[in-house]
């Protein structure tokens, strides 16, 4: 794939990102007055219990399979092979965990109605086949299907979802839209793969090896999702789980424009180590690095200075906490760019998963134990702390690891112009952070004037991976506005 259809893939995925970005926007103020913070926090608590059995159901499968099938991405044959094996174990360890759930919601005494609901995550694992479009680097099946179900489940939630008393009916929505979007890839399939005689299957063959990518996804969980069990089971407070909920929400929701290329690299830097192309795999992995510092610095010190003016308006009275944790979640956004470049985009489809194991693992250990002791005294704000560190412990064991390939002080130093923008930016941003007052209109400002003085700076500096992709930004611009007068002329 050349460089411009990877860049025409970064557009497609980056644009259903900004979708991802405007749904809660849109929904968000509206559910946490509907819901309140508790009710926030019971759908929060809830998710996280049933995404450890979602754990469970993918096991190591859909990291497996995208990576296998970027491997073969242009034998027909052989991705169908690796295609059906993978889905025909998928849907043995997906039935088994769907039934095992059904026993533990039974045996529920609060909240089951909720977890019976929300059976259909799992239905939606089971029928999952991303990973396989991932794979083949087509981004435009699972971003069109991604899109148009998610303007419907926004449509869904405004005509349905009206009081507190609904939130069954908002429980429903999150998985059967979720399910009814993967069922819905299958009707791409037959185009790319050819059927395979069940006898000529052997879906357990590489269990050895979707069990090694099985342990950093469930290390990986433990500091993405345990954070809000812990947070319910050591606070017994729904509202702590809705505060945090909230504002990891905003942060997660600004790291996926940094993740979107990411995403898209993935299966691109598998293919190339497949073809054991080393000069052009350095290439990519050092414009990924700059890419993060490039957004990812001022979307982290942006949202930190603009929390305090946001969250009130946004979110409405009663959520006055999330302005202390969106001054220290936003830094997940740098950690897990950074560790997503080296573990996802090059120890993975280098098959090094057991050095990434150990990176995970070790995160999980810290954020567990740090856990432990912060939540217990600072509540939501020290499981944000804990979740900062950890995903920071994980960025630096990675770059320690690979450090022979990547050089740590070439990544580093491409920083270094993106920090000082953001300095800038921030003491731009200070005047207008104590002397305006909590308004959608002062919001947008602030983020005109921190974007404007950050650009501004990188342009003084005259950096030149931000100049290049502007000027491709700007030559794209410039050939659709002829090519459309060129057909008006017509």
């Amino acid at each position: 794939m050349s460089e411009k259809n990877i860049k025409i893939n970064y557009i497609m995925n980056a644009s259903y990102q900004v979708l991802t970005l405007i749904a809660p926007l849109i929904t968000a103020p509206y559910l946490s007055r509907v819901l309140q913070p508790d009710g926030v926090g019971r759908v929060s608590f809830v998710e996280s219990i049933v995404s450890y059995f979602s754990l469970i159901a993918v096991m190591g499968i859909t990291t497996y399979g995208q990576r296998e099938i970027s491997y073969v991405q242009d034998n027909i044959q052989k991705r169908s092979e690796v295609f059906w094996n993978t889905k025909v174990l998928s849907f043995c360890i997906s039935g088994v965990t769907i039934l095992i759930y059904l026993i533990f919601v039974f045996l529920q005494k609060e909240n089951t109605a909720i977890y019976l609901i929300l059976v259909l995550n799992l239905v939606s694992n089971f029928f999952d086949i991303t990973w396989f479009f991932q794979g083949m680097e087509d981004f435009a099946k699972t971003v069109t299907r991604n899109a148009v179900f998610k303007i419907i489940q926004i449509i869904y939630i405004f005509s349905f979802v009206k009081r507190k008393e609904d939130i069954l009916l908002y429980v429903l929505g999150i998985g059967l839209f979720s399910a009814l979007g993967n069922i819905s890839l299958w009707a791409y399939l037959p185009k790319y793969i050819l059927k395979i005689p069940l006898s000529e299957l052997k879906p357990f063959k590489d269990i050895k090896t979707v069990w090694s990518l099985f342990i950093p996804t469930v290390a990986i969980q433990i500091y993405t999702v345990l954070d809000k069990t812990m947070i319910g089971l050591i606070t017994d407070s729904s509202y702590e789980n809705g505060y945090y909920e909230q504002a990891l929400k905003i942060s997660k929701m600004l790291l996926t424009i940094v993740s979107s290329l990411i995403t898209v690299m993935i299966p691109r830097m598998g293919f190339l180590f497949e073809q054991k192309k080393t000069d052009e795999i350095q290439k990519y992995m050092y414009k990924s690095y700059r890419f993060v510092w490039l957004l990812g610095v001022p979307l982290c010190f942006g949202m930190i200075m603009v929390s305090d003016n946001f969250v009130p308006w946004f979110f409405g009275a009663g959520y006055e906490k999330v302005c202390q944790l969106l001054k220290i979640l936003p830094f997940l956004i740098l950690a897990i760019g950074i560790n997503s470049v080296t573990g996802g985009q090059f120890m993975i489809p280098s098959k090094r998963q057991d050095l990434f194991s150990i990176t995970v693992i070790i995160g999980a250990c810290v954020n567990f134990t740090l856990n432990i002791i912060l939540i217990y005294y600072f509540k939501s704000v020290g499981a944000a702390i804990a979740s900062v560190i950890a995903e920071t412990t994980i960025a630096i064991v990675q770059l320690v690891f690979v450090r022979r390939e990547i050089s740590t002080k070439k990544i580093v130093l491409q920083g270094t112009p993106y920090f000082v923008a953001g300095a800038i930016m921030v003491i731009c941003l200070i005047p207008l952070k104590y002397f305006l007052n909590p308004s959608l209109v002062n919001s947008l400002l602030m983020v005109l004037c921190g974007a404007s003085s950050y650009f501004a700076t990188l342009l003084i500096e005259r950096d030149y991976f931000f100049i290049s992709n502007l000027k491709v930004i700007f030559t794209g611009i410039i050939k659709k506005l002829k090519g459309l007068r060129s057909y008006n002329q017509k």
